[in-house]
């Protein structure tokens, strides 16, 4: 085995590990209402937790609703939290057709016209990050702030090194995987326990996947709120880019905060991308940023 095929395979257990519940907060969180939305062609599971304005809640890749329930139950405090098994992930069975965020993003807009929710504040993390920002691009209409944590627009927003990993991720690891929280959670609750390694190679396809979303995304109107980690997977400089395209940092905000766009910049200390998740300082900062007014203070800032 090569130190790349470890390296995926380490960094795709982390990633699961670092999202999962723990025994309090599972114990904590409410049983949610849940369901299975008929949507293009998917039977798309999501659960529903707490009161309050709709909030949409996106897993990263190989993880699923369960992973999560930590980050889902601290929100469901303030919000009404819609988290939801993407394609292939978790309680919602695969269909013949390719991983792309774009698809998935159009399962998200179509999951909450089933659910007769007009609009909602979107928060995705890595892949789900990536499936939020094209909710966003795609279906303006119905998101009112997005919160985007850990990913990227393009390829070259990545490490180097994370580009020849990805080249490794797929069915090939999946007996090796087996001992992590993704597939233990996968065995546990998918419909289709076998396609494991099926969700390892459409995942592997998805990552390989050239795109530069660098000109759609100064097409968003909603605030948006951007997260990373000072030690994260992603270059400093593509989240700084990232942050510009959105109109945020162009100037100095001013004492009374005219001067600041509706995007907001937030790098936590300590953290990498297989730990910003469960980081203990992600929830209050999203919370903040979903009951602020940024729309205000942007228009202020452009009388």
């Amino acid at each position: 085995m090569t130190s790349t095929t470890r390296f995926i395979a380490t960094s795709a257990a982390s990633l699961a590990l670092a999202t999962s519940p723990t025994h309090a907060n599972a114990q904590a969180a409410s049983a949610p209402q849940s369901g299975y939305a008929p949507v293009n062609g998917l039977k798309l599971y999501y659960e529903i937790r707490g009161t309050g304005a709709p909030v949409v809640v996106l897993h990263g890749g190989l993880s699923n609703t369960e992973l999560i329930e930590g980050m889902v139950a601290k929100l469901a405090l303030t919000q009404r939290v819609i988290a939801v098994d993407l394609q292939g992930h978790g309680r919602t069975a695969d269909i013949d057709r390719p991983f792309t965020c774009q698809a998935m993003a159009d399962d998200i807009a179509a999951l909450l016209r089933y659910l007769k929710i007009p609009r909602a504040d979107v928060v995705g993390y890595s892949l789900g990050g990536s499936v939020a920002l094209r909710t966003a691009i795609q279906h303006p209409e119905i998101v009112n702030k997005l919160v985007v944590v850990s990913s990227v627009l393009q390829p070259s927003g990545w490490y180097p090194e994370l580009a020849a990993a990805r080249e490794q991720l797929g069915a090939g690891l999946a007996e090796m995987m087996k001992p992590s929280p993704a597939y233990q959670s996968y065995a546990r609750i998918a419909p289709r326990p076998g396609d494991f390694p099926v969700l390892l190679d459409k995942t592997g396809a998805l990552m390989r996947q050239d795109f530069d979303w660098t000109r759609d995304v100064q097409s968003i109107t909603a605030p948006t709120l951007l997260v990373f980690g000072d030690a994260d997977a992603i270059r400093p400089e593509h989240m700084v880019e990232f942050f510009h395209l959105l109109g945020g940092g162009k100037k100095d905000g001013g004492l009374d905060g005219s001067g600041m766009s509706k995007a907001r910049l937030a790098i936590l200390p300590g953290t990498t991308h297989y730990t910003i998740f469960d980081s203990p300082l992600l929830p209050p900062l999203i919370v903040k940023f979903l009951a602020s007014d940024a729309t205000q203070t942007a228009a202020k800032g452009a009388s």
